[in-house]
């Protein structure tokens, strides 16, 4: 008489008994209980088990605006450490070598087979270059900023790009916001007029150099949301635009306009006679600070990719606390009432933007739709 034929059940291809010391399972069916032998099969639906690629898969954006700020945060602190803390007064020649050091890594990476990058094609730059200039223009004002403000203050104001910035979403994209948004918009303004209150009568070209970085900032991010979906039309027939050649474009297009910088400014004439030049100590600062400069180009434009220009904008803010704290203690900066009031006002914004952002939006109401906070 012919055996009974078993159905099968669900059941781990390699499941190791860590305390039995033995397998559950050796490439075939799994050890079967006396009342599977008899046929009485109750399914079970395996355990998963969370791992750092299904994590990052599932939250994407939160993985993507934590990266951003953390290198955000470290962009700034050694940025204002390079020119300050050395006196190192050719700011454009450092920015070369930060997008040179990016670019290396890339084309070194690439050459070894660990990643793929989209070559350099002029059908591609005519939609980029507009965005590469206004990363430029907002890398270089954000260098002339630092040289005359401290940490903190710079930090503060750069809040007022959020109301640029959510400003051009409304009239450009046509975004509506809900008040949690509005609040926190409210309160990060607050936060900039307290912290400019301190020294604007001391420090006016170093606040002016801000404005234009936070004018320039909003427009950077407006339109490279817009642009990164035609370049990706472009590409579709080569694999996509992925972060990596974005990284690519907007270092190696930048290398030209930086030098024309370097050039117009006659750093060329002085780089040489810099004494932080030749103090090792400036030398590995410099090149850490290029190691940042391309996380930071990968990590915003990751977070831009999956995320609205708003929010993109407002959650850079939320690192903007900790790093006036670590400014005034680093960089020596004597804390006042004003930018003391400056710093927990800002504090109270992230908290209301975080709020605002991990409730879920209601979808059963058509009105309700047409609200957006991504």
């Amino acid at each position: 008489m012919a055996p009974k034929a078993r159905t099968a059940t669900p059941v781990k291809q390699m499941t190791h008994d860590k305390e039995g010391g033995q397998d559950d399972v050796d490439g075939g069916l799994g050890h079967l209980s006396d009342d599977e032998e008899q046929g009485h099969f109750e399914e079970k639906m395996p355990r998963k088990r969370t791992s750092l690629a299904t994590f990052m898969a599932s939250h994407k954006e939160l993985v993507a605006g934590t990266a951003y700020c953390v290198m955000s945060t470290s962009m700034v602190l050694v940025n204002k450490h390079a020119l300050s803390s050395f006196r190192f007064e050719c700011p454009n020649a450092l920015l070369f070598l930060q997008c040179a050091i990016s670019c290396l890594l890339l084309k070194s990476s690439e050459a070894f087979g660990l990643i793929s990058v989209e070559p350099l094609s002029w059908r591609v730059i005519r939609v980029w270059l507009p965005a590469n200039l206004l990363f430029v223009a907002m890398v270089w004002t954000s260098f002339y900023a630092l040289k005359s403000l401290n940490v903190a203050m710079v930090t503060v104001l750069k809040n007022l790009t959020n109301l640029i910035t959510i400003c051009g979403d409304i009239w450009f994209n046509g975004k509506r916001y809900p008040a949690g948004v509005w609040l926190t918009l409210f309160l990060m303004t607050a936060s900039a007029v307290a912290g400019a209150s301190t020294d604007l009568t001391f420090n006016l070209r170093g606040y002016l150099w801000q404005l234009l970085n936070c004018l320039v900032t909003a427009s950077y991010s407006l339109y490279l949301r817009t642009v990164m979906d035609k370049v990706q039309a472009l590409c579709r027939k080569t694999g996509g635009f992925d972060e990596l050649s974005m990284v690519w474009y907007n270092n190696a297009l930048s290398l030209p306009l930086i030098l024309a910088l370097i050039v117009g400014f006659e750093e060329h004439k002085t780089l040489l006679l810099q004494p932080a030049l030749y103090e090792w100590q400036f030398r590995l600062v410099a090149v850490v600070s290029g190691l940042i400069g391309f996380a930071i180009s990968f990590c915003s434009l990751w977070f831009l990719s999956c995320t609205t220009a708003t929010t993109y904008s407002l959650t850079g803010s939320l690192n903007k606390i900790p790093l006036a704290i670590i400014g005034l203690v680093t960089f020596n900066a004597k804390p006042t009432l004003e930018n003391t009031s400056s710093v927990l006002i800002g504090l109270l914004a992230g908290v209301v933007f975080g709020y605002v952002k991990s409730r879920k939006a209601p979808t059963h109401t058509a009105q309700q739709n047409k609200t957006v906070l991504r």
